[in-house]
């Protein structure tokens, strides 16, 4: 199934990384869910995904039927339920994702601060923009350097180069 560039983008992190089992288990269930997920009783044309056994991301082509804030709410119940089968938090805006190597790690933004100031997340260290917008957006500008992403404009201060 081909999907718009404008295709709509939700992505949610995991605080922590899932098992190859639980992201294989997760991914059905989000095969599911987008395969049932309506606006108004209209099929929205979706797909959901996950990256890096932590990113849920959630993709709906308004093409066809456009994404209310009825179909959000749904999404949004999916994923609190999803959270609690997981054990894990989907809905923590403080909690950033980096990667160290071909590792993606994420820390609470007090930790996150400390790796700035030891200078183990620099200007150069991939970070994950997870408010991009559309499925371009998502393959151009969701992994971005620190120094490129809006990352920099909350902690510009403490980032070593």
């Amino acid at each position: 199934m081909q999907f718009s560039e404008q295709s709509r983008v939700w992505i949610y992190q995991s605080d922590k990384e899932l098992t190859d089992e639980q992201a294989a288990r997760l991914h059905i269930l989000l095969n599911n869910f987008a395969a049932e997920w309506t606006a108004h009783n209209h099929q929205l044309k979706a797909k959901a995904e996950v990256r890096y056994n932590r990113f849920i991301i959630l993709i709906v082509d308004e093409s066809q039927a456009g994404a209310s804030g009825c179909s959000i709410d749904k999404s949004v119940n999916f994923l609190k339920r999803v959270e609690q089968e997981f054990g894990i938090s989907l809905f923590d805006r403080f909690n950033f994702a980096y990667r160290e190597g071909e590792k993606v790690l994420s820390a609470p933004r007090h930790r996150f601060e400390e790796l700035l100031k030891e200078g183990k997340i620099n200007s150069n260290t991939i970070v994950f923009n997870n408010l991009v917008p559309t499925l371009a957006d998502l393959e151009t500008k969701w992994e971005v350097p620190f120094k490129d992403s809006w990352h920099l404009q909350l902690f510009g201060s403490l980032v070593h180069n």
